[in-house]
This record gives C-alpha cells, structure tokens and sequence, in this order.
C-alpha cells in the first residue's frame, strides 16, 4: 500500500499537540477517522489500525495534552483543568484548527469517555463512532479512594531506568493483555508512560474514575444520538466486558455493542483480525470503497 505519513507540532488553547496524518493513495480526499488514544499512553498503538483502514478514511492521530509527545503543565502559577470536558474542547479545537467539519471517531479507554462526552456535546461533527474498551462504573468510596492513592503512587515514582530492566515492558502490560502483542509495542507503552506529564498523568487519574464520571458518564451515553459501536476486550481486567455491556443498553437505539474474545484492554492490538472485521462491518467499509 502506499502509505503516507505526515507528522508535526499544532497549537491547541495554548498547547502544543503532536499529530500525524496517515493516508493511502491519491490527494483525493476521504472520510476522517480521529483516533483518541488512552491514559498513558500515545497516538502511537493506533497507528496499525489506521494503516489498516487508511484505503477508505485519511486518519487523524493525535496525543493528547500531556500525553505523548503533546506539552503539559507550562507553569504552576496558571494550572490547566484536567477535566475530561477539557479535553473535549481541546477535541474541539482540533478539528476547527484542522477545518474538519464532520468526522468519524476511534476512540480508547480514557480516550472513550472523552468521546463519549464529545458525542454528548457535539453530535453534528459525528458521522458515526467507536468506542473501545470503555463503560460505566459503579461508585465505591473506598475502592476510588484506595485506585486514587495506589495511582498517585505508580505516578510518582517512574524512572527511566525501568526500560534497562529485562523484560520490564513485558511486567508492565501483564495486566493490561491477555494475549501477547509485540514487543516493541510493550516498550512503546512503557515509554509512553515515562514520559507522560506528571500533572496530567495524577490529574486524568482522579476526574476519569471519579464520583462525578459515575454520575455523569451514563448521561452521556444516554445522550448518544450517532451510531457508535461499543467494543470490549472479553478478558479485559481493566475495564471488564460487562461495564461496556451496561453502558450499551443505555442506549440500545443507538450503540451497538461488541465483546472480542480472548482479548484484554488492547484487542485492537491482541486480535487486529477481530476487531478489523468488527470495525468494518460497522462502518460498512464495502460501501465506502
């Protein structure tokens, strides 16, 4: 295939973000897929989905604010909100700076309920969305508390030196996958999360599993007015199957939903095949061809 590949530097409310473009053929213009990357990590794990779909949409990868290679905190004096609303309208403001009236949406984790939201808030700029390994989640005090406290921890103390450990990428997805994906993409994840901004890494921590996300994700999905498609990794311990289960029959109308078996939290990495096929047959891609 010939693939093309654009990369660079866009100012977002006051922020660089990292993008990149990835498109197949010709200079005449496709659909746009946006990719919506996770906690911790980077634009990077989408990049074989979107080489894999790139003869029917020109994709839009980027990383979020503090995430990646996108700036985080410039100052303590002026903090940005961590909000995941924020990062709805840093969504926002991406597609205006790009002229991207309307787009479709892949999203990830964190990076769901970010798109969930957006949904919520901005249902014209949808064509249609994905929304993988993500749900809702019952409030407990104590177990937010204990998540809030165990986070800051694994947050606060990462240093590079971990990549010079063997097999330390292979430790650090261990509960993340079910099934082994390569291992220079374990290393990239480690690296993702090293390099994360440390105020966007703890602050995404306590506003994604939260008691106001409990209260007003669900809204969200109910509010969901675009045909999405909800995927779920069977074996994921991160989020289980059953959260994205729930969060689908909020809304049957309009959310398709989808478990992938033997998969974890990256089954768009654990069984491309798979989730190629489900994403296909969704987006109906033998019409777009």
């Amino acid at each position: 295939m010939n693939i093309s590949i654009e990369t660079g530097f866009i100012k977002i409310r006051e922020f660089e973000h990292y993008y990149e473009w990835i498109k197949q053929g010709d200079n005449n213009p496709k659909p746009v897929m946006v990719f919506i990357h996770g906690w911790g990590g980077s634009c990077r794990y989408w990049r074989t989905t979107a080489r894999a779909i790139a003869p029917y949409f020109d994709c839009l990868l980027y990383d979020m604010r503090g995430f990646g290679q996108s700036q985080g905190e410039k100052s303590n004096h002026n903090p940005q909100s961590y909000e995941l609303e924020e990062y709805v309208q840093d969504l926002l403001a991406l597609l205006e700076v790009f002229n991207l009236e309307k787009v479709y949406l892949n999203s990830h984790s964190m990076g769901a309920s970010i798109a969930t939201f957006f949904l919520s808030m901005a249902p014209e700029k949808v064509e249609k969305a994905i929304l993988t390994c993500n749900g809702i989640f019952t409030y407990n005090a104590l177990a937010f508390l204990i998540f809030h406290q165990v986070g800051g921890y694994v947050v606060k103390f990462r240093y590079n030196w971990f990549l010079k450990f063997p097999l330390a990428e292979k430790f650090f997805m261990a509960r993340f996958l079910h099934r082994p994906i390569p291992k220079e993409m374990s290393i990239a994840f480690l690296e993702d999360f090293l390099m994360a901004d440390y105020q966007a890494a703890l602050n995404t921590i306590y506003t994604s599993v939260s008691k106001k996300s409990v209260e007003t994700i669900p809204q969200a999905y109910k509010n969901i007015s675009v045909p999405t498609l909800l995927i779920s990794g069977e074996k994921d311990q991160i989020i289980p199957a059953n959260m994205g289960k729930a969060a689908a029959l909020l809304n049957p109308e309009n959310i398709q939903y989808h478990a992938i078996k033997a998969t974890g939290h990256f089954p768009m990495l654990e069984d491309s095949v798979t989730y190629l096929k489900a994403i296909g047959d969704f987006l109906e891609l033998n019409k777009l061809s």
